[in-house]
């Protein structure tokens, strides 16, 4: 039995949101273990920036936390732009709550979309009511800033509430930052806190990247793999796949001083079909859809309505390369089924859309029949040792 020793580094949701009260107040918070992710870097390369042009590329995160956060940059003009396909993922719900707390911000190509001008000001205002079925990045990066608001900020959720734990990963960290926080049935109240004291932030490891170790495991047969600072009481939303690998995939996850130990379960008996509700942690369902397509399990996922939004429309790249693989899927706007395959198709080049998640979702199926990633580049967004981590399995060389 090979056992294979991993260590992660610090959850990108994490980092980016202590980033941005770092920034917010400075040499304040010492953080540790944050993530090695090009978002992270993106987000910290413009945040030390002086340049009025801020360019973050593919980071969705970092758009939608920066908006916010150079909206109450006093007297200072922001050009936020990004990639192509960052000028076309909507941020109108943001903006829009933004403009009525009285920020200046305005669009230069597309209404609803960056790139964007942002004349940073005081906000004075401090009630809001913002849609919470789109994104909860919005609400955590009004969240962060309200923080900083002379009145402090109130938020009066609309509708049903889109990723529910990063909106309480949020509240989390600024309670363990001493800032008082309350979220009562659909309301959030942010108080403003004027400063901190200074402290040391842990950063938990990466979830979504332990999601691909726990396909691995799956979809194999003859190792244990050890991952590093990853724990029980996780405030990240991705901590599920802990709870859906053991109960629909055979892995069984072992806790110990700050490490978790994958391994197979013997005897598993796997299910005849899977239905999984993944609204509260859509970032491991693409993980999740094809460590189900390589043990041939039929498997049907709901909630997913934010993955058209995301780096790529990932329902649809889903099923354009699972059908590649031979299997049979079927999508809606939130929701992708995929019935059971009889025969894999060997040997096809799987095109990752520009999308870190999809190249390294695919990569378990290499245990199973060959195929190539297209651009495996792509997964620095926000797993850049990934390649070198992947190599220590010593299955594919």
């Amino acid at each position: 039995m090979k056992e294979i020793h991993i260590q992660l580094s610090g959850s990108k949701s994490i980092t980016n949101r202590l980033l941005i009260l770092n920034a917010l107040y400075p040499n304040t918070i010492r953080l540790i273990n944050t993530s090695k992710s090009h978002d992270s870097q993106l987000m910290q390369d413009a945040l030390s920036s002086n340049n009025e042009l801020i360019d973050i590329h593919h980071a969705g995160t970092a758009m939608r936390f920066l908006t916010a956060y150079y909206s109450i940059q006093n007297k200072r003009k922001t050009i936020l732009t990004g990639s192509h396909r960052m000028k076309e993922r909507p941020i109108e719900i943001l903006v829009s709550a933004l403009q009525k707390l009285g920020a200046n911000i305005s669009y230069l190509e597309n209404n609803g979309y960056p790139p964007l001008e942002i004349n940073g000001k005081e906000l004075h205002e401090n009630k809001i009511k913002i849609s919470s079925q789109v994104s909860s990045q919005y609400i955590t990066a009004l969240c962060l800033i309200g923080t900083q608001l002379k009145n402090g900020l109130n938020i009066e959720l609309e509708g049903k509430v889109t990723s529910f734990p990063y909106i309480n990963m949020t509240l989390n960290i600024l309670t363990q930052l001493g800032i008082k926080v309350d979220f009562y049935e659909n309301n959030i109240s942010i108080a403003y806190t004027n400063k901190l004291k200074k402290t040391e932030f842990v950063i938990e490891s990466d979830w979504s990247s332990a999601s691909y170790h726990y396909s691995l495991c799956a979809l194999g047969s003859d190792f244990n793999i050890r991952l590093k600072y990853l724990f029980k009481n996780s405030l990240q939303a991705d901590r599920r796949v802990e709870i859906i690998y053991k109960d629909y995939f055979g892995v069984n996850t072992e806790f110990i001083n700050g490490e978790i130990i994958l391994s197979k379960i013997k005897e598993f008996c796997y299910p005849k079909s899977i239905q999984l509700d993944m609204n509260d942690c859509p970032d491991i369902a693409q993980t999740v859809a094809v460590t189900a397509f390589g043990l041939r399990i039929p498997i049907h996922i709901t909630g997913l309505e934010t993955l058209k939004i995301k780096e790529t429309d990932r329902l649809h790249a889903l099923k354009t390369e699972i059908e590649k693989c031979g299997g049979e899927v079927f999508i809606t706007d939130n929701s992708l089924k995929i019935y059971s395959c009889n025969n894999f198709i060997d040997n096809i080049n799987i095109q990752t859309y520009n999308d870190h998640r999809m190249a390294m979702s695919f990569v378990p199926l290499k245990l199973l029949f060959p195929l190539q990633i297209e651009n495996p580049e792509v997964v620095k967004k926000s797993y850049p040792e990934f390649w070198e981590d992947i190599k220590k399995y010593n299955f594919f060389y």
